[in-house]
């Protein structure tokens, strides 16, 4: 188990002495004196796809999976990590892989869950400032050096996201995923809050403010659900799960009998 004071080190703002890390190394605009930049940026790219190559070659034959989000911050005493592995325990008894972002709190949390359900406990590292290995419950390391790459495999390989209480990094990860479903790039994705007295607020401002004010539809209400239950939990993505197996099993049949009229 990680020592308090490692478990800490996430925390630290970066300072002006950190480590600069790929992120940052390729937002920030080229020098002056940096005559050849476009070469550094093409070789760059380079990189970036031998990232999508290495996570989709671990990946591909993962099966059936869940994201789990949430703060680092989390301490094994904390409620919140015991509902964790509770609730990715339950969805790997029900068949699903978990993916974490490999890190401490509700990420561990989750991969724990899954390693006592006997399921691929997936982490999916990323290079910061300071240096964050992946927690010890994890069996499946990958290392990522982009974060856009990274939330490609979050998306990617997940058939539901479970956000738990969590800071920017997890808001992040939350709206980014609602914009996919509201513009049709991701479909039949369940994203389940979980802990309603931290998301209450959350959810009555969207309602309150944002619904009224027309920056958001009804129907965009809709694609939260928000939970205290890990069993609910488990629900949630089996039905979505079957739902989306029903769809495509009718896709099939409709391709089946349209080539057979073709002929």
């Amino acid at each position: 188990m990680p020592r308090e004071e490692e478990r800490r080190e996430p925390f630290r703002r970066p300072g002006r002495g950190a480590r600069s890390t790929e992120d940052e190394r390729m937002l920030r605009p080229p020098y002056p004196e940096e005559a050849a930049f476009v070469r550094t940026d093409t070789w760059r790219v380079l990189r970036i796809m031998g990232e999508f190559v290495e996570g989709f070659e671990e990946l591909a034959g993962l099966g059936p999976a869940v994201t789990f989000f949430g703060s680092a911050r989390v301490d094994p005493a904390d409620p919140m990590y015991a509902a964790a592995v509770e609730t990715a325990r339950l969805l790997g008894e029900a068949g699903f892989a978990i993916i974490t972002g490999g890190g401490p709190g509700i990420m561990e949390a989750g991969n724990r869950g899954a390693r006592e359900a006997g399921v691929p406990s997936v982490g999916l590292n990323i290079e910061l400032p300071y240096e964050q290995g992946c927690n010890p419950f994890v069996d499946l390391p990958i290392e990522f050096r982009y974060f856009f790459v990274r939330k490609t495999m979050f998306v990617k390989y997940a058939q539901a996201f479970v956000i738990f209480p969590g800071g920017f990094g997890t808001m992040d990860e939350l709206f980014e995923a609602l914009t996919l479903i509201q513009t049709g790039k991701v479909r039949d994705f369940p994203v389940i809050l979980f802990g309603s007295d931290y998301w209450r607020g959350m959810c009555g401002w969207l309602r309150e403010v944002v619904l009224e004010d027309g920056k958001i539809s009804r129907a965009d209400m809709d694609l939260l659900a928000l939970t205290d239950s890990p069993e609910e939990v488990r629900e949630l993505v089996m039905a979505s799960a079957r739902e989306r197996a029903r769809v495509e099993e009718e896709a099939r049949r409709e391709t089946r009998r349209t080539a057979g009229e073709g002929r």
